[in-house]
């Protein structure tokens, strides 16, 4: 089996990619139909708010990939409770039936069960922030809680995403506040809708720039030391432990 790394990579959230998907946000038109006006400037449509962030996925399940020992990242089967591979990173919707209800994450890692789950948010819009980020918090608790019922030794992940223009001072000191407290997890007997690690980004849709002063530096929400923050959780729960220890490759090259 591929020797398990001491440190996850860093995320690389391309701002190109940012700065592409700030073209269609800032744009009052709906480039896949451009006679169908349907869509408002500085806003995504449905369609692209559901496709956003799946660049940011493919990221951290690279991340967690090199992490794990250079193991694939596949596509999953939505509908299988099993991975594709015995040893691998899923990137896609991941399927998993928790202790409240069955849920589908953007990036699994789950050779025996789900060790490691994680799910890109993003609210897209001025109005959707200043109304539903409540409701994504209390989103967040729940597939935090699903997987932390029946599997409490698993590590649940999560990075927020909100374009700039779309955020209120007011709103930021409480998403920012909240989000601090979800993600503070250290343990497995800590409370079950707490999660081990949450970033916040906070981006420009004309540039494609990541935030550097929201969070402030001191942080946990930097997407700087998601990485970090991750990690080392695994190791204190897995290391050492099939499919990462070194009696299972003995026995593998016997």
């Amino acid at each position: 089996m591929p020797a398990l790394a001491d440190k996850m990579p860093a995320i690389n959230i391309s701002e190109e990619e940012l700065k592409r998907w700030g073209k269609l946000w800032l744009s009052d038109e709906n480039p896949e139909n451009e006679k169908k006006k349907d869509k408002a400037p500085f806003s995504f449509d449905r369609q692209q708010s559901v496709r956003f962030a799946s660049f940011i996925d493919l990221a951290v399940g690279q991340a967690l990939a090199t992490a794990l020992g250079g193991i694939p990242v596949v596509k999953p089967n939505s509908k299988s409770l099993l991975p594709e591979k015995i040893d691998c990173i899923e990137v896609g919707a991941v399927r998993v039936i928790g202790g409240v209800r069955p849920q589908n994450y953007d990036v699994a890692y789950r050779p025996d069960g789900p060790r490691i789950v994680f799910d890109s948010k993003t609210l897209n819009e001025e109005k959707s922030v200043g109304k539903n980020w409540q409701n994504m918090i209390n989103d967040l608790a729940t597939e935090a809680t699903t997987i932390h019922t029946r599997f409490p030794y698993a590590i649940v992940a999560f990075i927020v995403v909100v374009p700039k223009p779309a955020l209120g001072a007011k709103q930021e000191f409480d998403i920012i506040r909240t989000l601090e407290r979800l993600g503070s997890r250290k343990d497995v007997l800590d409370q079950a809708h707490l999660a081990e690690a949450i970033s916040l980004i906070i981006w420009n849709p004309e540039t494609g720039e990541i935030d550097k002063n929201i969070p402030n530096l001191n942080s946990p929400l930097r997407i700087e030391t998601f990485s970090d923050t991750l990690f080392p959780h695994y190791l204190d729960r897995y290391k050492g432990l099939p499919p990462h220890s070194e009696e299972d490759s003995d026995e593998e090259e016997e």
